[in-house]
């Protein structure tokens, strides 16, 4: 890490995947930038719920993990050495547009031309199902919200909780590692790409997946946090008992703002909405991107992130440099510039 400032021309507030590619554009452009997460590592939701987790829509790269997608990312921007402020929080955004200042929990101080928020889900943590003796098991790891290392799925009996894209993927990504999977959804219908909907179906005629439809948790077994099996029921009230070692419920992630709800710009459930061409919010200046950017026709994916990046970045340049025109040139004409 290099010494930090105590003023730059743009703040990055999270280093997810769409923040680290904000640092490049940002870099190619000759902005200077600091990013800020409140994490003690870079990375976002990819480092910190899905590293072992296959991508399979990031361009040029068949699949790739989320911890190799962030290596290279930081890789990208490492020639800039652009500074980090990792472990913090910002709490604080004061002043105007051209003239920023960032406070953070820890009582860090930075002032900033512009800004671009690239915090992703904002403060999120799981929706947790509402099951007795559950902390137990969560605290034993025997009910786990994230897949971080998945060696320890070895020869385990798994049910994962679920209908959308997280439990699809982990249902496949573990079919070959553990010894069992089980798959539990209230119907027999699945929300996923539909190459992941056609592999599932392949995994389930292989036998290699479980499909337990119509089914919801209903309760867990065991002693101690030691979990021996779990409880399912239909809609007619019977219940089956599904062997397992581990419960993976995947029903998606409360999100919460925080401190960025407070700065004086529009927000809707939890999200940002922002100008489609610039990812300018409604106080001028401060840019969004990413997950937690919305407009119109907006996708939630990590390439899509990519794009808000450089259109973010394009569109403030005027603000750090109002006297200068930017004649945009492409990287493989200019190359890198000298960090």
């Amino acid at each position: 890490m290099t010494d930090m400032p105590a003023e730059t021309d743009v703040a990055i507030i999270g280093a997810g995947p769409a923040g680290l590619f904000a640092a490049f554009q940002c870099a190619m452009l000759r902005l200077r930038c600091v990013l800020i997460d409140v994490l003690p590592e870079i990375g976002g939701q990819c480092a910190a719920l899905y590293p072992e987790k296959p991508i399979y829509d990031i361009p040029a790269c068949p699949a790739v993990e989320g911890a190799q997608l962030i290596a290279r990312l930081d890789e990208q921007i490492a020639p800039f050495a652009a500074p980090r402020l990792l472990g913090h929080k910002v709490e604080s955004l004061s002043g105007q547009r051209g003239q920023f200042v960032l406070g953070t929990d820890k009582g860090a101080s930075l002032a900033a031309k512009a800004v671009i928020i690239a915090a992703g889900a904002g403060a999120f943590g799981p929706n947790r199902p509402p099951l007795d003796g559950l902390e137990a098991f969560e605290t034993s790891g025997a009910v786990q919200y994230y897949v971080r290392r998945k060696a320890e799925f070895e020869n385990r009996h798994i049910v994962i909780a679920g209908g959308g894209d997280s439990a699809l993927d982990w249902a496949l990504a573990l079919k070959d590692k553990a010894a069992r999977v089980y798959l539990v959804h209230r119907r027999d219908r699945f929300r996923g790409a539909p190459e992941s909907l056609r592999q599932l179906d392949e995994a389930v005629a292989a036998g290699l997946i479980e499909k337990v439809v119509p089914y919801q948790l209903h309760a867990l077994r065991g002693q101690d946090g030691k979990l021996e099996g779990v409880d399912v029921i239909d809609l007619n009230g019977q219940i089956r008992t599904l062997e397992a070692d581990v419960l993976l419920p995947f029903f998606g992630l409360a999100t919460d703002l925080g401190p960025v709800a407070r700065w004086g710009m529009d927000t809707a459930r939890a999200t940002i909405p922002v100008t489609p061409s610039t990812c300018e919010t409604s106080l001028p200046g401060v840019f969004a991107i990413g997950d937690v950017a919305t407009y119109p026709g907006k996708l939630k994916l990590i390439l899509q992130g990519f794009s808000e990046a450089a259109m973010a970045a394009h569109a403030l340049y005027p603000i750090v440099h109002p006297d200068q025109a930017l004649h945009f040139e492409y990287s493989t004409t200019k190359g890198v510039p000298a960090g």
